[in-house]
């Protein structure tokens, strides 16, 4: 049965063509002969080989080989992955395991024997398809990176003289492979700075690996970044490859750092200094090589307490730090964030009657009078919520609810508002003895629920999400709902 392969034999004896033709095609696919060596480049150049086999003389009485390395490094600068089996007397045995070290693969000594001929172009063969496919692989991860950063890269918008020092910051830094630590509430966009730091290092072209450390469980966590060999635990069916290994050349963000529980910030240190990792049930460690940026929304101080983080962890991470402000202490970039949104948004619905829509003065005057306690996440949720459901071409300040959030000041919700959930959430007496709330209204119950809850964890939304019992995208789903 005849194997997979392309072979194209190079020599000047019709003999020996006809020969390695009637013996190879009926073990491979496919076997092409050339007589005249200058018609080399017309043949790798029209098709794709497995397999090259060239002679080393070419004409009565050559003997020193000068030709097959002559062709031998043609070959190899036209197509760099080529497999080449030179072909020899014995006599040149030693002149081809020279060629050897100039990137042939093998060499075939005439007279030849059938079966090592068959033997060595099979071996070559395999070699040569691993070599494609590994070529195919390496360009398609290299179009798949540039592909993902490209549709995941978004402009920073600002002129408040806060991003422009943030700029000016991420300008300064992001050659130099520090790596990075980036402050601020949610929704701030510290993963847009992260991919920005990407976009203007040394690491652009490589993989920008996003790791959210608030959604992966203590008990996934070794295997999520370290990765794991079959077998190491149960469920483990197959090897895993850790996300510092997938990063491997690139930048590593770790989003949401600050949720990491103490014993694990010290297996994360460990492993950032001996730049190594070991995946679960491997006993060798494996260096790698990535640029480290970290977010959290923790303020300064609790970062600075070791009860909760650990500062030498802290020292390695954060050599260059960037705060990033809320919206509302750039609140003139409001109207710039705004008309970027709309225009997003406008292309995005295009459909829906969404191209025309403009933000009326009215409506410009009040989002940048609000407070946007969920910073630009909020305010880009309220465009997109807006220009689905405005009928006419003009956004006005009423299409945004932003009366309803006024009233209860923003981020805080109303006291009255904060007792009626607490009298519900945290009663444990009988059905009887709950004391009723003012108002039974199901939507305004949920939404007062989660306004406290987001209160008391300071709008960190894993650790709200964790006392309300939702997923992340669930309260995500919720906050948008209410407007929160």
């Amino acid at each position: 049965m005849k194997k997979e392969g392309k072979i194209l034999i190079v020599d000047d004896d019709e003999d020996i063509l006809t020969a390695g033709k009637l013996l190879l095609k009926r073990h491979f696919s496919q076997v092409s002969t050339c007589n005249v060596p200058e018609h080399i480049p017309r043949f790798i150049n029209d098709q794709h080989f497995d397999a090259i086999i060239l002679d080393m003389n070419f004409g009565p009485g050559e003997s020193s080989g000068a030709q097959g390395f002559y062709w031998l490094q043609k070959i190899l600068e036209i197509k760099p992955q080529s497999v080449i089996i030179m072909i020899t007397a014995h006599g040149g045995v030693n002149v081809a395991v020279e060629a050897m070290k100039f990137g042939a693969t093998d060499y075939i000594a005439k007279p030849w024997q059938n079966e090592k001929v068959i033997a060595t172009v099979s071996t070559a063969v395999l070699l040569g398809r691993s070599r494609s496919e590994a070529q195919t692989l390496r360009e398609t991860n290299k179009v798949l990176v540039q592909a993902s950063n490209s549709v995941n890269q978004q402009n920073m918008l600002g002129q408040s003289s806060q991003m422009q020092h943030i700029q000016s910051l991420i300008a300064r830094s992001a050659p130099t492979d520090a790596n990075v630590m980036i402050l601020g509430e949610n929704g701030t966009g510290k993963e847009l700075v992260a991919r920005e730091v990407h976009q203007q290092s040394t690491r652009a072209q490589q993989i920008f690996m996003s790791v959210d450390l608030g959604a992966i469980s203590e008990s996934l966590f070794e295997s999520e970044l370290f990765g794991h060999k079959k077998g190491a635990f149960t469920g483990a069916q197959h090897d895993r490859v850790g996300r510092l290994q997938a990063a491997d050349g690139g930048t590593l963000f770790l989003d949401e750092i600050g949720n990491l529980p103490l014993h694990l910030q010290a297996k994360l240190l460990t492993v950032l200094e001996q730049r190594k990792v070991t995946p679960l049930g491997e006993n060798k460690a494996i260096p790698f090589n990535v640029r480290v940026v970290s977010a959290t929304n923790l303020a300064k101080e609790i970062l600075q307490d070791e009860k909760h983080f650990r500062q030498d962890l802290l020292f390695r991470l954060n050599t260059v730090e960037i705060n990033l402000p809320p919206l509302r202490e750039r609140s003139e970039d409001i109207s710039l964030l705004a008309r970027h949104f709309v225009d997003f948004y406008a292309k995005k619905y295009q459909h829906a009657g969404s191209v025309n829509k403009q933000l009326s003065k009215d409506a410009l005057a009040a989002i940048s009078a609000y407070t946007w306690p969920g910073n630009i996440r909020e305010l880009r949720h309220a465009i997109e919520r807006a220009m689905i459901l405005c009928q006419s071409d003009m956004l006005e300040p009423t299409d945004f609810q932003l009366d309803v959030a006024n009233r209860a000041q923003a981020s805080k919700p109303a006291p009255e508002a904060s007792s009626r959930v607490e009298s519900i959430t945290q009663s444990t007496n009988t059905p009887d003895d709950i004391a009723m709330p003012a108002e039974l209204n199901l939507e305004q119950i949920e939404k007062n629920a989660i306004a406290l809850a987001l209160k008391k964890h300071r709008f960190n939304i894993s650790h709200t999400a964790k006392e309300l019992g939702l997923t992340r995208a669930a309260l995500y789903r919720r906050m948008e709902k209410h407007g929160l």
